[in-house]
């Protein structure tokens, strides 16, 4: 784990408890032999999680440009109303 600390900005038991999290999900698997623990990314779990982020993204992308062209229309409504 000390290894994966390392590089990042954060303490041990930071990376630790993020390590935990993401096991719980499935993302992550980590296995212990005597002192070494090594953990490993699970790609089917990355890419259930990939494909839900892009349906989300989709839905909120689809929203805004609705929103968009809602506020553009009431944008040219105003213009042509006099004061």
């Amino acid at each position: 784990m000390s290894e994966l600390a390392a590089p990042l900005a954060m303490s041990l038991p930071a990376v630790v408890q993020h390590l935990q999290v993401l096991e719980a999900s499935g993302l992550v698997r980590s296995e212990k032999v005597g002192r070494v623990r090594t953990c490993a990314i699970q790609p089917a779990a990355l890419r259930a999680a990939e494909t839900w982020i892009h349906e989300r993204r989709l839905f909120w992308e689809h929203r805004l440009d609705q929103l968009g062209a809602f506020l553009a229309e009431q944008g040219d409504e105003d213009k042509g109303r006099t004061p």
